[in-house]
């Protein structure tokens, strides 16, 4: 884990919207890391694609989630991973 997070950064999944409002972290090299807190069923959007929306939380603050929406290819070969996967 060392080696993978060398020059990189750190950043709590409850801690991105401040650090969003305070840097510019496409200049900086960042990781985060979350739990799936909550999975919606696969659902269709307009143009008939099926996708995922998982509620990803760093078990910090519980009130302090973010969704990240599954698209495409990533929708396809991840939809099926469990809740409470890191």
């Amino acid at each position: 884990m060392d080696r993978k997070m060398a020059n990189r950064k750190l950043i709590r999944l409850s801690q991105l919207k401040s650090k969003l409002a305070t840097e510019n972290l496409e200049e900086i090299d960042w990781v985060t890391f979350g739990v799936i807190v909550k999975k919606v069923t696969p659902q269709s959007a307009n143009n008939g694609r099926t996708f995922s929306i998982w509620r990803l939380n760093d078990l910090r603050d519980l009130n302090q989630c973010v969704s990240l929406f599954l698209f495409g290819d990533v929708h396809k070969e991840h939809w099926k991973t469990e809740q409470g996967t890191v």
